[in-house]
């Protein structure tokens, strides 16, 4: 897996909490925030399919079958 650096500023605390939470665990800092990063844009992805999901419900009773919809087009 190709890797690439991603430098961002954040507040001390959350650094120190960072730094010790790792220490303890005894983990990488790269491990955990990449694997954060994942967790948080899985999360989101989800909520977001979900969200879709709802919204087009109201719109499925005037869904037609897949062959009716290509026997219409000719296809």
């Amino acid at each position: 897996m190709n890797k690439a650096t991603l430098a961002i500023k954040l507040n001390n605390t959350i650094i120190n909490r960072l730094k010790k939470f790792c220490l303890e665990l005894g983990i990488k800092y790269g491990f955990l925030v990449e694997k954060a990063i994942n967790e948080l844009l899985d999360h989101e992805e989800l909520r977001d399919d979900i969200f879709d999901i709802k919204s087009s419900q109201s719109q499925e009773k005037d869904a037609v079958p897949f062959e009716t919809y290509l026997r219409r087009r000719n296809v």
